[in-house]
Protein backbone atom coordinates (compact mmCIF):
# COMPACT_ATOMS: atom_id res chain seq x y z
CA UNK A 1 0.00 0.00 0.00
CA UNK A 2 1.25 3.69 -0.61
CA UNK A 3 0.63 5.94 2.54
CA UNK A 4 0.10 9.03 2.58
CA UNK A 5 1.93 10.10 6.22
CA UNK A 6 1.11 12.83 8.27
CA UNK A 7 3.37 13.92 11.22
CA UNK A 8 2.48 16.09 13.81
CA UNK A 9 4.35 18.02 16.37
CA UNK A 10 4.45 21.13 18.32
CA UNK A 11 7.44 23.61 18.85
CA UNK A 12 6.71 23.42 22.57
CA UNK A 13 10.12 22.57 22.95
CA UNK A 14 12.12 21.25 20.38
CA UNK A 15 11.91 17.76 21.50
CA UNK A 16 8.55 17.07 19.80
CA UNK A 17 10.05 18.37 16.57
CA UNK A 18 13.26 16.32 16.58
CA UNK A 19 11.18 13.39 17.30
CA UNK A 20 9.33 14.38 14.32
CA UNK A 21 12.43 14.96 12.39
CA UNK A 22 13.55 11.68 13.05
CA UNK A 23 10.62 9.51 12.24
CA UNK A 24 10.45 11.84 8.56
CA UNK A 25 13.69 10.54 8.28
CA UNK A 26 12.69 6.81 8.35
CA UNK A 27 9.94 7.16 6.38
CA UNK A 28 11.10 8.82 3.62
CA UNK A 29 13.30 5.83 3.18
CA UNK A 30 10.59 3.59 2.65
CA UNK A 31 9.21 2.62 -1.00
CA UNK A 32 5.82 2.51 0.64
CA UNK A 33 5.06 6.17 1.32
CA UNK A 34 3.81 7.95 -1.48
CA UNK A 35 3.56 11.43 0.11
CA UNK A 36 4.75 12.93 3.58
CA UNK A 37 4.05 15.85 5.14
CA UNK A 38 6.04 16.66 8.77
CA UNK A 39 3.98 19.78 10.25
CA UNK A 40 4.55 21.66 13.40
CA UNK A 41 0.78 21.49 14.64
CA UNK A 42 0.91 25.53 15.89
CA UNK A 43 1.60 26.83 12.37
CA UNK A 44 -1.78 26.14 11.50
CA UNK A 45 -2.79 28.13 14.17
CA UNK A 46 -3.71 31.73 15.22
CA UNK A 47 -0.84 33.93 16.72
CA UNK A 48 -2.06 34.02 19.99
CA UNK A 49 -2.77 30.41 20.74
CA UNK A 50 0.96 29.59 19.32
CA UNK A 51 2.41 32.47 21.58
CA UNK A 52 0.49 30.46 24.59
CA UNK A 53 1.95 27.31 23.68
CA UNK A 54 5.35 27.77 22.99
CA UNK A 55 6.24 31.50 24.19
CA UNK A 56 4.29 31.49 27.03
CA UNK A 57 6.01 28.06 28.01
CA UNK A 58 9.84 29.22 27.54
CA UNK A 59 9.04 32.05 29.61
CA UNK A 60 7.50 30.17 32.44
CA UNK A 61 10.69 27.33 32.06
CA UNK A 62 12.96 29.98 32.50
CA UNK A 63 11.09 32.67 34.74
CA UNK A 64 9.04 30.34 37.07
CA UNK A 65 10.02 26.92 36.17
CA UNK A 66 8.31 26.01 39.92
CA UNK A 67 4.69 27.09 38.33
CA UNK A 68 5.63 24.54 35.59
CA UNK A 69 6.20 21.86 38.03
CA UNK A 70 2.71 22.44 39.95
CA UNK A 71 0.83 22.39 36.62
CA UNK A 72 2.42 18.89 35.57
CA UNK A 73 1.44 17.56 39.01
CA UNK A 74 -1.81 19.24 39.04
CA UNK A 75 -3.11 18.14 35.90
CA UNK A 76 -1.91 14.62 35.97
CA UNK A 77 -5.32 12.83 36.50
CA UNK A 78 -5.76 10.47 34.30
CA UNK A 79 -9.25 10.37 31.82
CA UNK A 80 -10.06 13.45 33.48
CA UNK A 81 -11.86 15.00 30.54
CA UNK A 82 -11.02 18.69 30.13
CA UNK A 83 -13.60 19.68 27.80
CA UNK A 84 -12.37 23.06 27.99
CA UNK A 85 -8.86 22.64 26.88
CA UNK A 86 -10.27 20.18 24.11
CA UNK A 87 -12.78 23.15 23.12
CA UNK A 88 -9.99 25.84 23.18
CA UNK A 89 -7.38 23.66 21.10
CA UNK A 90 -10.45 22.80 18.59
CA UNK A 91 -11.88 26.21 18.14
CA UNK A 92 -8.00 27.57 17.68
CA UNK A 93 -6.93 25.25 15.58
CA UNK A 94 -9.25 25.33 12.93
CA UNK A 95 -6.95 25.68 9.71
CA UNK A 96 -5.19 22.78 11.48
CA UNK A 97 -8.06 20.80 11.59
CA UNK A 98 -9.11 21.94 7.66
CA UNK A 99 -5.44 20.80 6.63
CA UNK A 100 -5.78 17.48 8.10
CA UNK A 101 -9.29 16.38 6.28
CA UNK A 102 -7.91 17.95 2.92
CA UNK A 103 -4.71 16.09 3.40
CA UNK A 104 -6.65 12.57 4.02
CA UNK A 105 -3.71 10.83 5.81
CA UNK A 106 -3.75 7.25 6.07
CA UNK A 107 -1.24 7.21 8.62
CA UNK A 108 -1.22 10.03 11.28
CA UNK A 109 1.94 10.13 14.17
CA UNK A 110 1.57 12.88 16.66
CA UNK A 111 4.93 13.53 18.94
CA UNK A 112 2.82 15.91 21.29
CA UNK A 113 -0.59 15.66 22.67
CA UNK A 114 -2.33 18.35 20.90
CA UNK A 115 -2.54 17.56 17.42
CA UNK A 116 -2.99 13.61 18.82
CA UNK A 117 -6.71 15.40 20.71
CA UNK A 118 -7.14 16.92 17.56
CA UNK A 119 -7.02 13.79 15.45
CA UNK A 120 -8.72 11.58 18.24
CA UNK A 121 -12.02 14.09 17.38
CA UNK A 122 -11.96 13.64 13.79
CA UNK A 123 -12.21 10.40 14.59
CA UNK A 124 -15.13 10.21 16.83
CA UNK A 125 -17.04 12.40 14.56
CA UNK A 126 -16.07 9.89 11.24
CA UNK A 127 -14.99 12.42 9.39
CA UNK A 128 -11.52 11.34 8.93
CA UNK A 129 -10.42 7.65 8.40
CA UNK A 130 -6.80 7.81 9.75
CA UNK A 131 -4.49 5.75 11.94
CA UNK A 132 -3.49 7.35 14.86
CA UNK A 133 -0.04 6.68 16.54
CA UNK A 134 0.97 8.82 19.43
CA UNK A 135 4.66 8.91 20.20
CA UNK A 136 5.59 10.45 23.65
CA UNK A 137 8.64 11.90 23.79
CA UNK A 138 9.61 11.66 27.56
CA UNK A 139 10.59 8.79 29.64
CA UNK A 140 7.65 9.02 31.86
CA UNK A 141 3.78 9.28 31.17
CA UNK A 142 1.42 12.26 31.22
CA UNK A 143 -2.03 11.91 31.35
CA UNK A 144 -2.35 14.59 28.79
CA UNK A 145 -1.21 12.00 26.35
CA UNK A 146 -4.43 9.77 26.97
CA UNK A 147 -6.52 9.45 24.33
CA UNK A 148 -9.98 7.18 24.00
CA UNK A 149 -8.57 6.67 20.35
CA UNK A 150 -6.07 6.11 18.60
CA UNK A 151 -4.47 2.46 16.85
CA UNK A 152 -0.73 2.57 18.53
CA UNK A 153 1.25 4.34 21.87
CA UNK A 154 4.93 4.08 21.38
CA UNK A 155 6.53 4.44 24.65
CA UNK A 156 10.21 4.76 25.72
CA UNK A 157 9.96 2.28 28.73
CA UNK A 158 8.37 -1.32 30.16
CA UNK A 159 7.20 0.80 33.08
CA UNK A 160 5.39 2.97 31.02
CA UNK A 161 3.58 0.26 29.11
CA UNK A 162 2.62 -1.33 32.67
CA UNK A 163 0.79 1.42 33.26
CA UNK A 164 -1.03 2.29 30.58
CA UNK A 165 -2.16 -1.02 30.33
CA UNK A 166 -3.19 0.06 34.06
CA UNK A 167 -5.43 2.77 32.69
CA UNK A 168 -6.92 0.16 30.45
CA UNK A 169 -5.50 0.29 27.05
CA UNK A 170 -4.67 -3.15 25.29
CA UNK A 171 -1.27 -4.59 25.63
CA UNK A 172 -1.54 -5.39 22.24
CA UNK A 173 -1.76 -1.53 21.20
CA UNK A 174 1.54 -0.53 23.34
CA UNK A 175 4.97 -1.01 22.02
CA UNK A 176 7.90 -0.22 23.46
CA UNK A 177 10.37 1.49 21.26
CA UNK A 178 11.84 3.83 23.07
CA UNK A 179 12.19 7.57 22.38
CA UNK A 180 12.81 7.94 18.26
CA UNK A 181 16.23 10.15 17.58
CA UNK A 182 18.33 10.64 14.55
CA UNK A 183 19.07 7.41 12.83
CA UNK A 184 22.23 9.09 12.38
CA UNK A 185 22.66 7.33 16.24
CA UNK A 186 22.78 3.88 14.59
CA UNK A 187 25.36 4.50 12.52
CA UNK A 188 29.25 4.28 12.79
CA UNK A 189 31.48 6.95 13.62
CA UNK A 190 35.20 7.42 13.06
CA UNK A 191 36.01 8.50 16.13
CA UNK A 192 39.85 9.12 15.52
CA UNK A 193 38.48 11.49 12.38
CA UNK A 194 35.70 13.63 14.60
CA UNK A 195 38.71 14.10 17.37
CA UNK A 196 40.94 15.55 14.53
CA UNK A 197 38.15 17.61 13.37
CA UNK A 198 37.19 19.37 17.04
CA UNK A 199 41.34 19.62 17.33
CA UNK A 200 40.75 17.01 20.77
CA UNK A 201 43.26 14.41 22.29
CA UNK A 202 42.48 10.59 22.34
CA UNK A 203 43.93 10.47 25.63
CA UNK A 204 42.23 12.90 28.13
CA UNK A 205 38.66 12.77 28.54
CA UNK A 206 35.85 14.89 26.70
CA UNK A 207 32.84 16.79 28.73
CA UNK A 208 30.20 17.38 26.45
CA UNK A 209 27.83 20.29 27.76
CA UNK A 210 24.55 21.40 25.65
CA UNK A 211 22.54 24.50 26.66
CA UNK A 212 19.69 22.80 24.39
CA UNK A 213 18.77 24.47 21.17
CA UNK A 214 17.72 27.40 22.98
CA UNK A 215 20.47 27.83 24.64
CA UNK A 216 18.71 28.86 28.06
CA UNK A 217 19.73 26.94 31.42
CA UNK A 218 22.29 27.70 33.99
CA UNK A 219 25.25 27.50 30.92
CA UNK A 220 27.33 29.76 32.62
CA UNK A 221 27.36 28.82 35.77
CA UNK A 222 28.74 24.99 34.52
CA UNK A 223 31.24 26.91 32.62
CA UNK A 224 32.35 28.71 35.65
CA UNK A 225 32.74 25.02 37.73
CA UNK A 226 34.40 23.21 35.14
CA UNK A 227 36.96 25.96 34.85
CA UNK A 228 37.36 24.93 38.82
CA UNK A 229 37.88 20.71 38.21
CA UNK A 230 41.14 18.95 39.12
CA UNK A 231 40.69 16.00 36.75
CA UNK A 232 42.56 17.09 33.41
CA UNK A 233 40.45 17.00 30.62
CA UNK A 234 38.72 18.87 27.60
CA UNK A 235 35.55 20.46 27.22
CA UNK A 236 33.16 20.68 24.31
CA UNK A 237 30.21 23.53 24.95
CA UNK A 238 27.28 23.60 22.81
CA UNK A 239 25.39 26.88 23.17
CA UNK A 240 22.66 26.37 20.43
CA UNK A 241 21.13 28.97 19.00
CA UNK A 242 21.99 31.82 21.71
CA UNK A 243 24.88 33.52 19.53
CA UNK A 244 24.97 36.13 22.73
CA UNK A 245 25.75 32.95 25.01
CA UNK A 246 28.79 31.98 22.76
CA UNK A 247 29.92 34.98 22.63
CA UNK A 248 29.86 35.29 26.59
CA UNK A 249 31.48 32.04 27.00
CA UNK A 250 34.48 32.11 24.10
CA UNK A 251 35.15 35.50 26.85
CA UNK A 252 35.02 33.10 30.11
CA UNK A 253 36.83 30.35 29.02
CA UNK A 254 39.84 32.50 27.34
CA UNK A 255 42.15 31.52 30.79
CA UNK A 256 41.89 27.83 29.35
CA UNK A 257 40.92 28.09 25.62
CA UNK A 258 43.05 25.32 24.82
CA UNK A 259 40.88 23.04 26.85
CA UNK A 260 37.31 24.30 25.44
CA UNK A 261 35.57 23.81 22.48
CA UNK A 262 32.60 26.41 22.71
CA UNK A 263 30.04 25.99 19.74
CA UNK A 264 26.89 27.17 18.38
CA UNK A 265 23.68 25.33 17.12
CA UNK A 266 25.14 21.99 15.57
CA UNK A 267 23.86 19.48 13.62
CA UNK A 268 26.60 16.89 14.70
CA UNK A 269 25.27 15.93 18.27
CA UNK A 270 25.22 12.15 16.96
CA UNK A 271 28.99 12.47 16.47
CA UNK A 272 29.87 14.49 19.30
CA UNK A 273 27.92 12.01 22.17
CA UNK A 274 29.62 9.35 20.45
CA UNK A 275 33.20 10.76 21.02
CA UNK A 276 32.22 12.22 24.66
CA UNK A 277 32.93 10.31 27.89
CA UNK A 278 30.19 12.25 29.98
CA UNK A 279 27.25 14.64 29.30
CA UNK A 280 26.12 17.76 31.30
CA UNK A 281 22.83 18.77 30.84
CA UNK A 282 19.32 19.10 31.50
CA UNK A 283 17.30 15.64 31.23
CA UNK A 284 14.99 16.63 28.33
CA UNK A 285 13.43 13.47 27.06
CA UNK A 286 15.32 13.85 23.28
CA UNK A 287 17.99 14.63 24.94
CA UNK A 288 18.31 11.75 27.11
CA UNK A 289 17.30 9.64 24.96
CA UNK A 290 20.62 10.43 22.13
CA UNK A 291 23.06 10.43 24.99
CA UNK A 292 21.54 7.22 26.07
CA UNK A 293 21.18 5.69 22.02
CA UNK A 294 24.98 7.12 21.97
CA UNK A 295 26.10 4.81 25.18
CA UNK A 296 27.06 8.35 27.18
CA UNK A 297 26.33 8.65 30.93
CA UNK A 298 25.10 11.88 31.89
CA UNK A 299 25.47 14.33 35.01
CA UNK A 300 21.90 16.02 35.33
CA UNK A 301 21.67 19.88 36.20
CA UNK A 302 18.67 21.75 36.50
CA UNK A 303 15.90 19.94 34.98
CA UNK A 304 12.23 21.66 34.56
CA UNK A 305 10.23 20.70 37.45
CA UNK A 306 7.51 18.30 36.31
CA UNK A 307 8.55 16.05 33.03
CA UNK A 308 12.45 16.54 33.65
CA UNK A 309 12.17 15.95 37.32
CA UNK A 310 10.41 12.33 36.26
CA UNK A 311 13.37 12.09 33.84
CA UNK A 312 15.62 12.28 35.78
CA UNK A 313 14.15 9.88 38.20
CA UNK A 314 14.81 7.16 35.70
CA UNK A 315 18.24 7.62 34.31
CA UNK A 316 19.43 7.37 38.40
CA UNK A 317 17.17 4.72 38.50
CA UNK A 318 18.94 3.04 35.84
CA UNK A 319 22.52 3.79 36.92
CA UNK A 320 23.20 5.75 33.99
CA UNK A 321 23.36 9.66 35.66
CA UNK A 322 24.34 11.54 38.29
CA UNK A 323 22.45 14.31 39.74
CA UNK A 324 23.71 17.44 40.74
CA UNK A 325 21.50 19.43 43.06
CA UNK A 326 23.30 22.14 43.99
CA UNK A 327 25.87 24.17 40.95
CA UNK A 328 28.29 24.63 43.64
CA UNK A 329 29.16 21.09 43.78
CA UNK A 330 29.61 20.55 40.04
CA UNK A 331 33.34 20.06 39.49
CA UNK A 332 33.71 17.93 42.47
CA UNK A 333 30.98 15.20 41.51
CA UNK A 334 32.67 15.75 37.78
CA UNK A 335 36.01 15.36 39.41
CA UNK A 336 35.04 12.10 41.75
CA UNK A 337 33.71 10.45 38.70
CA UNK A 338 36.00 10.92 36.26
CA UNK A 339 38.01 9.92 39.13
CA UNK A 340 36.43 6.46 39.32
CA UNK A 341 36.60 4.75 36.00
CA UNK A 342 34.87 1.23 37.06
CA UNK A 343 32.13 3.38 37.92
CA UNK A 344 32.11 5.08 34.57
CA UNK A 345 32.56 1.99 32.70
CA UNK A 346 29.33 0.60 34.76
CA UNK A 347 27.38 3.70 34.16
CA UNK A 348 27.93 3.36 30.03
CA UNK A 349 27.45 0.10 30.53
CA UNK A 350 23.98 0.61 31.70
CA UNK A 351 23.16 2.88 29.26
CA UNK A 352 22.63 -0.33 26.76
CA UNK A 353 19.58 -1.01 29.14
CA UNK A 354 17.47 2.26 28.11
CA UNK A 355 19.74 2.86 24.44
CA UNK A 356 17.47 2.94 21.65
CA UNK A 357 19.04 4.38 18.57
CA UNK A 358 16.88 1.88 16.50
CA UNK A 359 13.31 3.54 17.60
CA UNK A 360 12.64 5.65 14.67
CA UNK A 361 12.99 2.59 12.96
CA UNK A 362 11.01 0.19 14.78
CA UNK A 363 7.97 2.71 14.87
CA UNK A 364 8.03 3.35 11.27
CA UNK A 365 8.22 -0.26 9.92
CA UNK A 366 5.46 -1.26 12.98
CA UNK A 367 3.22 1.25 11.53
CA UNK A 368 3.64 0.07 8.01
CA UNK A 369 3.34 -3.40 8.27
CA UNK A 370 0.27 -3.68 9.95
CA UNK A 371 -3.19 -2.54 9.42
CA UNK A 372 -5.70 -2.58 12.70
CA UNK A 373 -8.96 -0.62 13.19
CA UNK A 374 -8.76 2.21 15.73
CA UNK A 375 -9.16 1.56 19.46
CA UNK A 376 -11.83 3.08 21.43
CA UNK A 377 -12.04 3.36 24.78
CA UNK A 378 -14.59 4.12 27.28
CA UNK A 379 -13.11 6.64 30.12
CA UNK A 380 -13.57 5.68 33.36
CA UNK A 381 -15.63 7.60 35.78
CA UNK A 382 -14.66 8.37 38.54
CA UNK A 383 -11.31 9.17 36.95
CA UNK A 384 -8.06 7.08 38.37
CA UNK A 385 -6.06 8.93 40.36
CA UNK A 386 -2.39 7.94 40.38
CA UNK A 387 -0.27 9.64 43.02
CA UNK A 388 -1.26 12.79 45.03
CA UNK A 389 -0.41 16.29 44.05
CA UNK A 390 3.17 17.13 46.04
CA UNK A 391 3.57 20.22 47.08
CA UNK A 392 7.40 21.72 47.43
CA UNK A 393 6.93 22.63 50.73
CA UNK A 394 10.10 25.59 50.64
CA UNK A 395 7.42 27.65 48.30
CA UNK A 396 4.94 27.39 50.89
CA UNK A 397 6.84 29.50 53.21
CA UNK A 398 5.36 32.78 54.36
CA UNK A 399 7.75 34.89 55.19
CA UNK A 400 9.59 33.35 52.38
CA UNK A 401 11.98 30.66 53.28
CA UNK A 402 16.14 32.74 53.51
CA UNK A 403 19.18 30.34 52.71
CA UNK A 404 20.84 31.94 56.37
CA UNK A 405 17.77 31.93 58.88
CA UNK A 406 17.85 28.54 61.38
CA UNK A 407 16.05 25.61 61.41
CA UNK A 408 16.35 23.37 64.13
CA UNK A 409 16.24 19.47 63.89
CA UNK A 410 14.72 17.34 66.82
CA UNK A 411 14.73 13.64 67.28
CA UNK A 412 10.48 12.64 66.80
CA UNK A 413 10.24 10.65 69.63
CA UNK A 414 11.61 12.54 72.36
CA UNK A 415 11.73 15.85 70.98
CA UNK A 416 14.96 16.21 72.19
CA UNK A 417 17.48 19.08 69.55
CA UNK A 418 19.50 17.79 67.87
CA UNK A 419 21.23 20.41 66.10
CA UNK A 420 20.64 23.78 63.94
CA UNK A 421 20.76 23.75 60.07
CA UNK A 422 20.12 26.65 57.34
CA UNK A 423 17.21 27.27 55.39
CA UNK A 424 19.79 26.54 52.86
CA UNK A 425 20.33 23.04 53.75
CA UNK A 426 16.67 22.44 54.13
CA UNK A 427 16.02 22.91 50.89
CA UNK A 428 18.34 19.94 50.40
CA UNK A 429 15.94 17.85 52.42
CA UNK A 430 12.40 19.60 50.86
CA UNK A 431 13.86 18.79 47.43
CA UNK A 432 14.75 15.37 47.83
CA UNK A 433 12.24 14.12 50.71
CA UNK A 434 8.87 15.94 49.82
CA UNK A 435 6.13 15.79 51.95
CA UNK A 436 2.28 16.15 51.33
CA UNK A 437 1.82 19.77 52.93
CA UNK A 438 3.32 22.22 54.93
CA UNK A 439 1.86 20.58 58.49
CA UNK A 440 3.87 17.56 57.86
CA UNK A 441 6.86 18.56 59.44
CA UNK A 442 8.61 15.16 60.15
CA UNK A 443 11.15 13.19 58.10
CA UNK A 444 12.17 9.96 58.03
CA UNK A 445 15.84 8.55 58.28
CA UNK A 446 17.77 5.37 57.09
CA UNK A 447 21.20 4.81 56.05
CA UNK A 448 19.64 4.75 52.62
CA UNK A 449 18.41 8.27 52.91
CA UNK A 450 21.63 9.48 53.94
CA UNK A 451 23.62 8.10 51.16
CA UNK A 452 21.15 9.69 48.93
CA UNK A 453 21.33 13.15 50.24
CA UNK A 454 25.40 12.86 50.74
CA UNK A 455 25.20 11.49 46.60
CA UNK A 456 22.86 14.90 46.20
CA UNK A 457 24.83 17.97 47.22
CA UNK A 458 23.94 17.98 50.88
CA UNK A 459 26.31 19.81 53.12
CA UNK A 460 28.65 17.82 56.03
CA UNK A 461 26.94 19.94 58.51
CA UNK A 462 23.69 18.75 57.40
CA UNK A 463 24.76 15.09 57.35
CA UNK A 464 26.26 14.97 60.41
CA UNK A 465 23.36 16.50 62.11
CA UNK A 466 21.08 13.66 60.67
CA UNK A 467 23.84 10.91 61.50
CA UNK A 468 23.68 12.25 64.73
CA UNK A 469 19.80 11.50 65.01
CA UNK A 470 19.98 8.38 63.47
CA UNK A 471 23.15 7.17 65.93
CA UNK A 472 23.06 3.56 66.15
CA UNK A 473 19.63 2.82 64.94
CA UNK A 474 18.87 1.93 61.60
CA UNK A 475 16.12 4.14 61.51
CA UNK A 476 14.22 7.11 62.63
CA UNK A 477 12.09 10.28 62.50
CA UNK A 478 12.97 14.08 62.71
CA UNK A 479 11.33 16.68 63.48
CA UNK A 480 12.07 20.50 62.12
CA UNK A 481 10.88 23.76 62.83
CA UNK A 482 11.82 27.43 62.09
CA UNK A 483 13.97 28.80 64.74
CA UNK A 484 17.26 28.63 66.70
CA UNK A 485 17.82 26.31 70.15
CA UNK A 486 15.87 27.61 73.12
CA UNK A 487 13.29 29.56 70.88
Amino acid sequence: MNHRILILSTSAGSGHKAAAAALEKVFRQSLQVAELVNLDALERTNELYRAFYSDLYLRLVQERPQLVGWWYQASDEPWKTDAFRLLFDRINADPLTRFIREFKPTITVCTHFMPAGIVAQLLAEETLDTRLAIVTTDYDFHSMWLSPRFNRYFVALEETKVHLMALGLPEDRITISGIPVDPAFEEPVDRDAALARYHLRSDLPILLLSAGAAGIGPAREAVQQILQMSTPSQVIVVCGRNEELRAELVELVEPQAKRFRVLGFTDDMHVLMRIATILIGKPGGLTSSEAMAAGLPMVIIAPIPGQEERNSDHLLEEGVALRCNQMTTLAYKIDRLLQNPERLARMRENTRNIGRPDAARVIVETLLHEDNEPVTLQEPTPPIRVLPLRINIADLFSPPLRDDEQFVIADAQSDEPIGVVTGKEMRVLFDNLEMESIEDTDFYLNRETLALLEERGASATLLDVLQRALGARSECDVRWRRGSVGE
